[in-house]
């Protein structure tokens, strides 16, 4: 039997002779699509998106400049302090290791981390069930609770000062670490309970009763279905309660009067004198303040935001 080859503007001979049609490869087709594509173009950029860029910009740089000026002035030496220039002649890192070791700032930064740790665990444990019973149970006195939540976010610390110093004193508590998670914990509960009760009541309550169907009690299908769904709830909870309890300085000043038990915010104060502020050793130690909690909300950023944003919405 005879075979013939089919090209481009061949026609199909009839008869018993069956045609082969050469294709071309499939590679050679992709890229041949690929070029005969349109290519989308580029609009320029409007005058009014430059602007709000160029304002956003000028905005970020406001709020980071005071950062830079803090790092800058944790690298100066000791003699170029009150140099009118900007940057140093010479970068003294030895600032950072020099503030670590001629102070508590080691203790300091322990005592911070287990304070900010402790009071964000124990807010998590008593928010959560506080907030999903909340949110399911239209029990009465539901809406007076809700309010007393938000009337004890709006009371200050050091309004109650005296009440607690006076209270832990009796109980032989001063300068101890679980005195400061008790009240960081205190003084944190109310905002937690309020962001997750409304992150609990967006959730379907459908989800949780057909677990139910299947066999799971009320804590089963809170622990597997309804608190992963509220896990960004729960983080912006979580983060916002330990930047309150890192940054906390009034009560751990006024609890706390051993330099080994204070928390970072008071021991990185020691540095300011009644005559001569150590700027440097100052800076320095703000730097290590800042750094944990700048990476840990980098970290879980979009999670915040994401809690922010979803419990308002039913």
């Amino acid at each position: 039997m005879a075979r013939s080859t089919l090209t481009t503007g061949d026609t199909v001979p009839t008869g018993d002779t069956a045609p082969i049609v050469e294709t071309a490869p499939p590679v050679a087709t992709a890229r041949a699509a690929r070029a005969a594509a349109p290519r989308p173009t580029r609009t320029a950029l409007r005058p009014r998106t430059l602007l709000i860029a160029a304002a956003a910009w000028l905005l970020a740089a406001g709020f980071l400049l005071p950062y830079v000026e803090m790092v800058v002035t944790a690298l100066r030496p000791a003699n170029e302090l009150r140099d009118a220039g900007y940057l140093p002649s010479t970068f003294e890192w030895a600032n950072f290791v020099d503030v670590w070791r001629e102070s508590h700032l080691g203790d300091n930064l322990r005592v911070t981390l287990l304070v900010a740790a402790g009071s964000t665990l124990l807010v998590l444990l008593v928010a959560i069930p506080a907030a999903y019973y909340t949110a399911r149970v239209r029990f009465r006195g539901r809406k007076l609770f809700l309010l007393l939540v938000l009337v004890t976010q709006m009371f200050q610390p050091t309004s109650l000062l005296v009440g607690l110093y006076r209270e832990f004193y009796q109980l032989d508590m001063l300068n101890s670490v679980w005195t400061l998670i008790l009240c960081n914990a205190a003084f944190n509960l109310a905002f937690a309970i309020w962001i997750l009760t409304a992150y609990f009541a967006s959730i379907p309550v459908a989800l949780e009763e057909s677990a139910m169907i299947d066999g799971l009690g009320r804590g089963g299908a809170l622990l597997r279905i309804t608190l992963p769904l509220a896990m960004p709830g729960v983080v912006t909870a979580m983060i916002f309660t330990f930047i309150a309890a890192w940054n906390e300085f009034v009560m751990g000043l006024t609890l706390s009067t051993v330099p080994e038990n204070q928390p970072l915010t008071v021991g990185i104060n020691s540095f300011i004198g009644n005559y001569t502020v150590q700027w440097n050793f100052l800076f320095a130690g703000s730097v290590i303040a800042i750094v944990p909690v700048v990476v840990l909300f980098a970290m879980i950023e979009r999670k915040v935001v994401s809690g922010l944003t979803a419990g308002s919405v039913k």
